[in-house]
């Protein structure tokens, strides 16, 4: 069982995620500009997570100076969505990234399962179970089942990561795959900008 370690409002100094951190978001929605940014989860890939209650109006300098190093790598599942979420309401852009849904899909064109826990389990032999994510991540008391879903969004990624790199250099896409990582945060500013439905690239 994966250590989970709660901190309010943002990560003690001291913590450390050496060169490439796992992150995940939990928040009261999927819209960006109505829904409330509620959790942060970050883990080193050494079955320990971090969980960052983020506070209303409240700063986290500590994690917004992890998510613009530019020397400690970011890896996400759909991370579009949490550097978004984490630009509009913490101000801060995180780069660079690694987003494992977009490796799966340069790389695994055999199958439409890109989801996490479908990925978990294809990949890596784990269950994981989805019956938090639609949970009230803004209360004031998280439940055990409700940091537990929130830490294994994150537990996996480092594995994950692993086994994608093998494959997209198997498949001679690894250059294809750096390209996107460096355009996503670019792409989620966009979404906050009030281009999330809009493909600038089209002809239309």
């Amino acid at each position: 069982m994966a250590e989970i370690i709660v901190h309010d409002g943002d990560l003690p100094a001291d913590v450390s995620f050496g060169t490439q951190v796992a992150v995940d978001t939990e928040t009261m929605g999927l819209n960006l500009t109505r829904d409330r940014l509620c959790l942060v989860q970050l883990s080193a890939g050494d079955g320990v997570c971090h969980l960052v209650r983020i506070q209303p109006d409240r700063p986290a300098p500590v994690l917004c100076t992890l998510m613009a190093d530019t020397t400690v790598l970011k890896l996400f599942h759909f991370g579009r969505f949490d550097i978004a979420i984490m630009l509009r309401r913490l101000g801060v852009l995180a780069q660079p990234v690694y987003c494992t849904k977009l490796a799966s899909k340069l790389c695994r064109t055999n199958s439409d399962a890109h989801g996490l826990s479908a990925l978990c389990k294809l990949m890596l032999g784990v269950d994981m179970s989805k019956q938090q994510q639609t949970s009230d991540w803004g209360a004031e008391t998280l439940s055990q089942e409700q940091l537990e879903y929130a830490a294994s969004d994150v537990l996996y990624l480092h594995a994950l990561k692993a086994q994608f790199d093998a494959l997209l250099a198997r498949e001679g896409r690894t250059a294809l795959a750096e390209a996107c990582f460096a355009f996503l945060p670019h792409r989620a500013a966009l979404d906050v900008a009030g281009w999330s439905e809009t493909d600038i690239f089209a002809h239309s």
